[in-house]
């Protein structure tokens, strides 16, 4: 399938596995968000239909929105799980959402970094003084 809208998200030559991701010595590292644009591109990058149609991209991230939507109603909201259904991993729910999310930003040629930065300034200037600061700093919750 061909290609649609803008450039493609350039990659950079980096090392990594066979399977497109990077080595990691201790097995666990932050995941800067143009590592993880590099990551999807090498991988939807293997395969001939390439990036999907942006329309296409959408309905697949209302079906991951979907699924996540389903998960929190589930442990939070009114509708318990039938006793056969196995519990979905939250983490990953949200994980299979910025996968689509990245790959509509590459597939786009949008760099996720700058524009995140773009909206956070947005957020801070905006909603600054909106709610009540803390007293006391907040735990890192990293």
């Amino acid at each position: 399938m061909p290609q649609l809208g803008r450039e493609p998200f350039p990659r950079e030559q980096e090392p990594h596995r066979e399977n497109g991701s990077r080595a990691v010595e201790n097995g666990s590292r932050p995941v800067r968000i143009r590592d993880a644009q590099e990551r999807v591109d090498r991988w939807i990058s293997r395969f001939e239909e390439g990036y999907w149609p942006p329309l296409a991209i959408l309905a697949r991230l209302m079906e991951e929105v979907g699924e996540l939507s389903r998960e929190v109603n589930h442990r939070f909201g009114s509708k318990p799980k039938r006793p056969d259904e196995a519990p979905a991993e939250l983490e990953l729910e949200i994980a299979d959402i910025l996968f689509v999310l990245i790959s509509l930003a590459n597939q786009q040629g949008i760099d996720l970094e700058s524009a995140f930065d773009r909206a956070m300034d947005k957020y801070e200037k905006r909603d600054g003084d909106r709610w009540t600061p803390r007293t006391e700093p907040a735990e890192d919750p990293l």
